[in-house]
């Protein structure tokens, strides 16, 4: 156990409570959330750059890399039907989000979870077994339906068991476990391009079985979230004792009278996602929009789903090209897992724009020494592809200190218990459409743009950090049923909700 926390609230109140093993094993099953969706990023980004799967399913792109020396270099790998075994996840993972808001709303945190794991854990087996094109997507459609459910509900699950002092680095531990899944895929992928026969993409695909049988397992015995049973049940004794348990103190009448306060209203609203359009949750509904879709227009999916393929782009060989992404897939731990233990001390605003001005930085490196030295034929030089590999890891580095993990973190936190989950779905849909959009058309505007798609979300860069600089107030440390006071003292914000505290305003008239 760790000491004990005092947690500052808004009005002067304060939470007690001690950093629980409790809490600490809970949150490391849920982040097993994240493990899932990084196995699959890292895996479906190696499979494809491998020419026995290519050969089966994307002959045509086979043809191209192998045979057609007329096509240019940024267009080899250019096919829809390539991108859509990619993109079909998100699709699938886009309208699971909004199924998932009303399980996890209804029957809890715990039941999505479950529900994702055993999807994605019937995703794997397909996609192990795939025998055509129309196996392999149907597998990635349950992958997709999985990682809908599991990304709805784990950062809602890890912001509401955390205590408000640790919560962005227990919410980080969502992105650090993705960071995780791309790694370890990117290391079996490594190993099973070797493998004789060409099978080994079969493995690569069916060992996604083995973290999502983890988390399926392990939400078996997850407890559900204080906040969870409040909202879904009468029964505020068994709350209050799980509230206890989960704080390691009997002194939680403050933090529990809130969660109560924050129930009532949230039961009093029957169409979330209508009641989010109103002008007091304005905020949170731009940022609900906003910071999924400029995470994924960091360029990070390009770097993530299509490593390899942009490795052999420069001319690297297939096991190079594989190597490569998982130097870069460790850089990304590393830095994620710094993030976790400085995002409370330093703060959220202070590493977006600091991880904003590192990616901006890389991205017109990359692009200018790829513009400068690859042509339409033949590759770079070793030291150049060298040099590009470092700006990419440096690059990488900054995401995973800032837009990776905050990106998942700041959502999480910032939505009233009465429309958490509609936010939470929000986001986790306006991520998906846009790593569908960037996912499908990635390889036409490799094969159009060229070495210009580093300069395209490097514009995009800038642009969301200038957003973070004015409009993203600073939320760290604040207990997350207290959140609503950071618009009403935002120097914009509150030109939008007004100044008035609605909570302590139905606190009074209670009283």
């Amino acid at each position: 156990m760790a000491g004990g926390v005092a947690v500052a609230a808004n009005e002067g109140e304060q939470y007690h409570g001690k950093l629980t093993n409790f809490v600490i094993l809970a949150c490391m099953m849920a982040a097993m959330g994240g493990l899932i969706f990084g196995y699959d990023i890292g895996i479906s980004g190696g499979v494809t750059s491998m020419e026995p799967f290519l050969k089966k399913f994307f002959h045509d792109v086979y043809i191209k890399m192998k045979e057609d020396k007329e096509v240019s270099n940024y267009c080899k790998f250019d096919s829809h039907l390539l991108t859509s075994f990619t993109s079909s996840l998100y699709v699938a993972g886009l309208f699971s989000s909004f199924l998932a808001s009303s399980v996890t709303r209804a029957f809890g945190r715990k039941a999505s979870i479950l529900l994702g794991g055993a999807n994605f854990l019937a995703g794997a087996a397909l996609g192990g077994a795939a025998s055509n094109i129309y196996m392999l997507i149907l597998g990635r459609v349950l992958l997709g339906v999985g990682v809908g459910f599991a990304n709805q509900a784990v950062p809602l699950y890890l912001s509401e068991m955390a205590p408000s002092k640790y919560r962005g680095g227990f919410n980080n531990s969502f992105q650090l476990s993705i960071g995780i899944g791309v790694l370890i895929a990117n290391l079996v992928n490594y190993g099973t391009q070797k493998v004789k026969g060409g099978w080994g993409w079969r493995v690569s695909l069916a060992m996604a079985a083995v973290p999502a049988s983890m988390l399926t397992l392990g939400a078996l015995f997850l407890p559900d979230t204080p906040n969870s049973l409040i909202q879904r049940t009468n029964d505020h004794e068994k709350a209050k004792r799980m509230l206890q348990r989960v704080r390691g103190t009997n002194d939680v009448q403050a933090e529990f009278d809130d969660l109560i306060l924050a129930s009532e209203i949230a039961k009093s609203i029957k169409h979330p996602f209508k009641n989010i359009l109103q002008r007091k949750y304005r905020p949170q509904l731009v940022m609900a929009i906003a910071i999924p879709f400029f995470q994924q227009v960091t360029g990070i999916n390009v770097i993530a789903f299509y490593a390899p393929v942009l490795f052999r782009t420069i001319g690297l060989g297939e096991s190079a090209a594989l190597l490569s992404a998982v130097v870069t897939g460790a850089v990304g731990i590393a830095t994620t897992a710094l993030s976790m233990l400085i995002v409370d001390k330093v703060g959220r605003r202070g590493l977006l724009i600091f991880g904003g001005i590192q990616m901006f930085v890389t991205q017109m490196i990359v692009g200018g020494l790829i513009g400068t030295n690859l042509g339409d034929h033949g590759g770079v030089s070793k030291a150049i592809a060298f040099v590009i590999l470092v700006m990419i890891g440096i690059y990488i580095a900054g995401f995973g200190l800032s837009w990776g993990p905050l990106g998942w973190l700041i959502p999480s936190e910032i939505f009233p218990l009465e429309i958490r989950s509609a936010g939470q779905s929000i986001t986790v849909a306006v991520s998906f459409v846009f790593t569908f959009l960037i996912g499908q058309t990635f390889l036409s505007m490799l094969c159009h743009f060229k070495y210009g798609i580093f300069f395209f979300f490097g514009v995009w860069v800038a642009i969301m950090t200038t957003f973070v600089y004015f409009l993203l107030p600073e939320t760290k440390n604040l207990p997350i049923e207290k959140m609503d006071r950071v618009w009403r003292e935002h120097w914009f914000w509150k030109r939008i909700v007004g100044t008035e505290n609605n909570v302590v305003t139905i606190k009074e008239e209670e009283a």
